[in-house]
């Protein structure tokens, strides 16, 4: 086993919307209400269009096995709080260079990874190999491979989550985000988006038992390895982390 399980979170773009929608001179929640508004007017729904989200965090939680990595187990945010959109970027593609792995997602086909395109686009940043039909990473779009790609038959990580008795959303959720990021709480966000890593991650293990791609004692031995990580960086002060095992 070699994955890496990730998720975004995103803020409106304020300086694509005051660019496209001719904005400028407003502030910046004055401008993401405005370019919901106008995109609620256009479609009904104020969920702006991927290439108008902003990434401001990004969480993975990587699990490899082998002679090479032992049995490595890690659950981060990239970077820190200081780190810029392009940073951010950067150092998510240096952990796939560097790990090699599958990776792991819940809509992140339709969702994380256009954004992440749209951004690398932005920010001029130039990663030929990662575009590449030939590229050396499988990407698991747990979403989409539960629904057999039907997106009338898709589901909310947080519902499946606790469907399957894992802890779902805890404290935060998508629509939040935003309001979160104006009152200065990143890192509350970048802690929401480790535990969406989390709960993709358990979900992940029962399609993996599902498809016979795992045994039952496997996953169980999968589940101790991850309560036992939490439990250490519980110990180290995160508490957001002793939230999730507990609710677990």
């Amino acid at each position: 086993m070699n994955i890496l399980v990730f998720d975004i979170e995103t803020i409106p773009d304020i300086e694509g919307g005051q660019a496209i929608f001719d904005l400028k001179g407003l502030d910046d929640k004055s401008t993401a209400k405005a370019m919901k508004h106008i995109h609620q007017q256009k479609t009904g729904s104020d969920f702006l269009p991927l290439y108008l989200h902003k990434i401001i965090a990004i969480s993975v939680l990587h699990r490899g096995m082998g002679d090479d990595m032992g049995k490595a187990l890690s659950v981060k945010s990239l970077g820190d709080e200081s780190c810029t959109e392009s940073d951010l970027l950067k150092l998510f593609f240096e952990e796939i260079d560097a790990k090699k792995p599958d990776l792991v997602s819940w809509n992140g086909s339709h969702f994380d990874f256009p954004v992440i395109r749209y951004r690398a686009l932005k920010n001029m940043i130039s990663l030929p190999d990662h575009w590449s039909e030939e590229s050396d990473y499988y990407h698991h779009d747990v979403k989409y491979e539960l629904s057999m790609y039907n997106p009338d038959a898709t589901a909310p990580l947080d519902h499946i989550a606790k469907q399957l008795g894992y802890p779902g959303k805890m404290g935060m959720d998508g629509s939040q985000v935003w309001d979160e990021f104006q009152s200065g709480n990143l890192q509350g966000i970048r802690n929401y988006c480790e535990t969406d890593v989390l709960n993709t991650y358990l979900v992940y293990l029962r399609y993996q038992l599902m498809c016979g791609e795992s045994s039952r004692q496997t996953i169980d031995q999968e589940f101790t390895l991850l309560q036992d990580d939490l439990k250490l960086q519980a110990q180290n002060g995160q508490t957001h982390l002793e939230a999730f095992l507990k609710a677990w």
